[in-house]
């Protein structure tokens, strides 16, 4: 895996690779490859013993040219202002690629959160929240989780936004629990967006899911689910992979009790008896397809001359450098990038705002039904863009379509002051 990858330098990148096809002035693509604002903050809290620690924490606001701004909070030792700059721009993108009126930001905070107790972990959810809270709102801004953070987190953040507040305000944040104004479905969301569009690819690409051999790096919530569903779906799930290794088995196995065993053990390693592999083995394995679904730059250029899979969905943020996307395209591999592959969460989470404000709930079932017509119908606008202008990858195309999008609130909008 590469390190010294800037992913806010891959964002730009791929930003400059869709300006070329664009016919979008300069000045405009150079603002948009920018944040409008991003706040840094010192956060510090009593640990349970009694003494005070500092935590650095950032929240970036991409843009807003076409809503209110969208994106997680994440809780990792790698967080950094770049990290976040990157993810928020990605967030821009992928709401314009779903065509769903919002904006695109992301925070986090510098921590391992498996270091630190539920009340510590609470007090630094709510003493970020308070920062947060003069920016954040169902129509500036609504957060929502991303890594090591979830409903209880989200949970937390609406509580104390609105104890300060002295309000009932469930859309300033998504991701939350059901009974605190979540929406069914949501949980699932980000794994199903990801199968739904490589079913799209296999059957763009003419090749049969049933029976096809899955691997999926990233055990997680996206990760799991996304093996769970495409199970489903006919195909195999041979490999799986976490922070501690990964598992392989050229017949198959259970993606859900391999699920069972990772809550038992904390990690999927030793299900079944199955082969022990490494991460880089899981991406390099001979699979039909590739479900990247860690951290960001997870394939470099090196390690992607070793990638045999035809499809990649990409179910994480950034799995891929530029430098291996350039591989890849030499390759023939179809790459579904993931501001259209992953975006099921951030689709999920936008209906819950819509359910928010209405104060009226749909089922899982209307919820399924929507996200598939909204992946499907970009999945058809980033071939229909691929084919139009004959580029060399699908990532150009969805960026294409995603930043056209943005140009064109922006130039409606007009420029003020």
């Amino acid at each position: 895996m590469s390190e010294d990858v800037n992913p806010f330098e891959s964002l730009q990148s791929q930003i400059d690779d869709a300006a070329a096809v664009l016919d979008v002035g300069d000045d405009v693509i150079e603002r948009l490859k920018h944040p409008e604002r991003v706040l840094e903050t010192n956060l510090t809290i009593e640990r349970d013993d009694g003494t005070l620690e500092r935590f650095t924490a950032f929240r970036s606001q991409f843009n807003g040219d076409r809503g209110p701004y969208k994106g997680g909070i994440r809780y990792h030792p790698q967080v950094s202002r770049d990290e976040v700059r990157a993810l928020s721009g990605w967030m821009t993108y992928k709401t314009a690629i779903v065509d769903i009126p919002l904006g695109g930001g992301k925070g986090g905070i510098i921590i391992d959160p498996d270091d630190y107790s539920e009340a510590e972990l609470e007090r630094l959810t709510r003493s970020f929240a308070k920062e947060l809270r003069p920016l954040i709102g169902e129509d500036r801004d609504i957060p929502a989780p991303d890594v090591n953070t979830g409903q209880r987190e989200m949970n937390w953040i609406k509580d104390t936004y609105e104890t300060l507040e002295n309000t009932t305000e469930p859309g300033v944040i998504t991701g939350k629990a059901l009974d605190s104004g979540g929406s069914e479905g949501r949980v699932e969301a980000t794994g199903r967006s990801t199968v739904i569009a490589a079913r799209e690819a296999f059957d763009y690409l003419d090749k049969d899911l049933e029976g096809a051999t899955v691997a999926v790096q990233g055990y997680g919530n996206a990760g799991w689910i996304a093996a769970k569903l495409i199970d489903e779906m006919g195909a195999t799930v041979v490999a799986a992979s976490d922070s501690s290794g990964g598992i392989y088995d050229p017949d198959g196995f259970d993606p859900v009790a391999a699920k069972d065993h990772k809550n038992e053990t904390g990690s999927v390693v030793g299900f079944g008896g199955r082969e022990e592999i490494t991460n880089e083995d899981v991406l390099t394995l001979d699979v039909d397809l590739l479900i990247p679904a860690a951290l960001e730059n997870a394939i470099d250029a090196d390690l992607a001359e070793d990638v045999k899979a035809d499809v990649i969905s990409e179910a994480a943020n950034g799995p891929l450098t530029p430098k291996a996307d350039e591989v890849l395209e030499e390759k023939d591999v179809f790459v579904i990038p993931d501001i259209l592959a992953n975006a099921g969460g951030v689709t999920v989470s936008y209906f819950e705002w819509v359910q928010n404000r209405q104060r009226f709930y749909w089922s899982e079932e209307r919820v399924n039904e929507e996200l598939e017509t909204v992946i499907v119908d970009a999945f058809d606008a980033l071939v229909d863009t691929y084919e139009r202008h004959d580029l060399e990858n699908p990532r150009t195309a969805a960026y294409v379509v995603a930043i056209q999008r943005v140009a064109d609130a922006f130039a409606e909008a007009g420029s003020w002051p």
